[in-house]
């Protein structure tokens, strides 16, 4: 057995942690931040309660808050411009996974000794980056623990940066944050984490022991907390479990990389700007189906984790799992076909063309996509 484990040095799992935000900063020797967060989280307020620490502190701050979903290139050059113009010894990445993959970004390329374009792919970002702090605001990506920048290069066409380098020094998960999301995005992110556990478990390449007891544990927190926290938002033990879960479901898959649901789920959000997490929603079980004959047994092992109760053979039990995924979505309130989100039935050849590009992920399916079957999965979720 042979296998290379990378995550966050420090994960700091804090009730109201986000107030001593600037605290953390001085630890670590930081005089001057920027904060990279999105116009929602700005105007939901949800920075109030760590800004005043950085005048206590005399820190120097700035704020760049235009994130935007599936982040543009355009969006990296100007939080980078923003990160050099004030100086910033310290990068905070404050909001979803978007606003998180930016600040991984901005950290690697301030100093400008890489490039964005050189940096695309497997090990190309070598750093070195500057000092960096993750604090999500939805139980989602797990980005703050993963190795993984996304960016839209085209309208048809994600890239991703990957490399240990991108690890923050700290993730501050802090569930007070995460009581006013609504309950659609509770619903989509949580489901989102539930796929990156999924696939990190039943990947094709890299899995590993240690991903296979995170991906389990963060199975059984995700799935027994997802329709608590969905129905009644301000249950802090429920937030924090979510919390929890996606970022183990993080560590997971930032080692035992995701595959085709992720492949088929990217040009989805590319072209149709449907929100990461939906796209996932919308392919998860088209795509366990497809890979039933061969998966069975691992699905019916996170089967009794994620539904306790199913009977009989692992292929009876991984049919039923599918079963109850399949009808989770429309259950927490979300969109069930890609019908819903504008979908129609002449996009799919174009869909399946886009799919085929992402070669990072398909490589981990465990049974091959062609692009065919691309094609027949879009149209069995249309």
């Amino acid at each position: 057995m042979q296998f290379d484990f990378h995550s966050t040095r420090s994960v700091l799992v804090e009730r109201g942690g986000a107030a001593h935000l600037a605290k953390r900063i001085q630890e670590r020797g930081g005089k001057s931040a920027l904060i990279i967060t999105d116009p929602g989280v700005l105007s939901a307020g949800l920075l109030n309660q760590s800004l005043p620490q950085f005048k206590e502190l005399s820190i120097v701050l700035g704020i760049f808050s235009d994130v935007q979903a599936d982040p543009p290139i355009s969006v990296i050059d100007g939080a980078v411009k923003a990160a050099q113009e004030c100086r910033a010894d310290f990068i905070v990445g404050f909001g979803g996974g978007s606003s998180m993959d930016v600040a991984k970004l901005v950290a690697l390329l301030a100093s400008g000794k890489e490039r964005l374009s050189e940096v695309y792919g497997v090990g190309m970002a070598k750093g070195p980056r500057l000092p960096l702090i993750l604090v999500p605001t939805t139980a989602g990506t797990g980005s703050e623990v993963t190795t993984i920048s996304i960016v839209t290069v085209s309208e048809s066409e994600k890239k991703g940066v990957v490399s240990p380098q991108l690890l923050p020094d700290v993730a501050l998960l802090d569930a007070e944050l995460t009581l006013g999301l609504p309950a659609h995005v509770t619903a989509a992110t949580g489901i989102d984490a539930m796929v990156h556990a999924i696939e990190a478990f039943t990947t094709r390449r890299l899995k590993n022991p240690v991903s296979d007891c995170l991906a389990k544990e963060a199975l059984r927190l995700l799935a027994g907390n997802l329709h608590q926290a969905v129905q009644v938002g301000g249950d802090i033990v429920a937030r924090e479990n979510m919390l929890l879960g996606a970022c183990l479901a993080g560590m997971a898959f930032t080692n035992a990389p995701v595959a085709g649901v992720h492949a088929l789920a990217y040009p989805i959000g590319a072209r149709f700007h449907v929100p990461h997490g939906l796209s996932n929603s919308l392919m998860l079980a088209p795509v366990m189906r497809f890979n039933l004959e061969i998966a069975h047994s691992m699905y019916a092992e996170l089967g009794k984790i994620i539904k306790p109760g199913l009977g009989g053979s692992s292929v009876e039990q991984a049919k039923q799992l599918v079963q109850y995924l399949g009808g989770l979505a429309g259950e927490l309130g979300l969109p069930e076909r890609l019908a819903d989100v504008g979908i129609v039935s002449t996009d799919i050849d174009q869909l399946a063309s886009d799919a085929m590009l992402q070669t990072r992920l398909l490589i981990n399916s465990p049974r091959e996509i062609t692009l065919n079957d691309a094609a027949v999965l879009y149209r069995e979720a249309l």
